[in-house]
């Protein structure tokens, strides 16, 4: 991780916290920084994502603005986590759609679907894409051919797994840690990413907008973290149902694959939605406001990816069928290519800031400072 302004302000903040130690028991984050007399900024990068946002520690920082000090830890948290998404990225050219990625994702869901309705309309004549549909096996797949579902979804997807994961590992190499793995790490930290724990503050939930504290950002995050799981299971069990089983779409309603995606439609649209209205209501000052468009930006997305295959399970049977197809499609397509440069990396560094936490609770600290 290279120092910044970010960086540097940053420093500056978690040295006062270390010496204050006044919230060490609202999450995480306060007791791994007292595991260190300096910060590097590796450490720096670690802390910013391990920090979830709850904002507690802002409203009862007695050094928080308009104190001279002006500790604002949940916006120099949120800038650095912003700059730590961008330095890990992979490959390394492309780091630069973090920035103004509210506009990236916008053009590229834009610009998906337009050539997904372009290319079915050249492949198909008006007539066939307007026709009266029923829901028959393989009705589907005279819009859009399996093999050319099969073969962009899993191109694009490939590319962003390889993309998000080689930018994990190179969060790891510079933010993890010289301890060694433990089951006993890997479980409590997979207990951690469940629950959200963290997004519990100390316990009492959430600042929101204001010191009132509040489990609804908790609950929200569940909703639209378990919701977009039960979307891709539903994949996983539709092509699994296809290909080795040879069980065309569409699927009955209370099929596995069409029950898992519309519950984890539902979950989505109630995750995305609340959080968006959340952001309408902000408290300004603990937020980095710079970053809104790029949150916004793919929350709007998923939302807009569950709000279309919800439609497309209502209208499968009428001749809109071939339109909310494409338009669906289009949606999933921008949402695999903008994957590894959106808000949504966030989850997996998140994830190894809580594998490397659980790994220093686990384990006795192997030196006192440094990075």
């Amino acid at each position: 991780m290279r120092a910044t302004e970010a960086t540097t302000t940053l420093r500056r903040e978690v040295e006062i916290c270390n010496a204050c130690r006044y919230c060490e028991g609202f999450c995480a984050v306060f007791p791994a920084l007292e595991l260190k007399r300096e910060f590097a900024e590796a450490d720096l990068s670690y802390l910013a994502n391990l920090c979830h946002n709850c904002r507690g520690c802002y409203y009862a920082c007695q050094y928080a603005p308009p104190h001279e000090w002006g500790i604002n830890l949940p916006r120099s948290f949120a800038e650095v986590r912003a700059e730590s998404y961008e330095e890990y990225a992979w490959p390394k050219p492309l780091a630069g759609l973090f920035q103004r990625n509210g506009a990236v994702v916008a053009l590229a869901t834009a610009g998906a679907i337009a050539l997904v309705l372009i290319l079915t309309m050249l492949v198909q004549s008006p007539g066939m894409i307007f026709a009266k549909r029923d829901v028959v096996p393989g009705e589907i797949y005279k819009v859009i051919p399996l093999w050319a579902m099969q073969v962009i979804g899993i191109a694009t997807f490939g590319f962003s797994l390889v993309a998000l994961a080689m930018s994990v590992r190179n969060f790891w190499r510079d933010a993890g840690s010289e301890r060694r793995v433990t089951v006993r790490a890997v479980i409590d930290a997979l207990h951690d990413i469940a629950t959200l724990r963290n997004l519990g503050g100390g316990g009492h939930g959430c600042n929101d907008n204001s010191e009132r504290f509040s489990m609804t950002r908790r609950r929200l995050h569940h909703a639209m973290a378990y919701g977009f799981l039960l979307c891709f299971a539903a994949t996983c069990v539709g092509f699994v149902y296809d290909t080795f089983c040879r069980w065309a779409a569409p699927y009955a309603f209370f099929s596995a694959p069409v029950l898992l995606g519309t519950v984890g439609g539902i979950g989505l649209l109630v995750g995305t939605g609340g959080l968006f209205a959340m952001k309408l209501v902000d408290d300004p000052m603990p937020a980095a406001r710079k970053l809104l468009g790029a949150d916004v930006a793919i929350l709007l997305l998923l939302a807009l990816a569950a709000k279309t295959g919800i439609l497309l399970l209502l209208l499968r049977a009428t001749s809109l069928m071939p339109i909310v197809l494409a338009l669906h499609l289009g949606v999933i397509l921008a949402l695999f290519v903008t994957l590894p440069y959106s808000k949504m990396v966030h989850g997996l560094y998140r994830s190894a800031a809580l594998l490397r936490n659980a790994m220093e609770k686990d384990q006795a600290p192997l030196e006192g400072g440094g990075g």
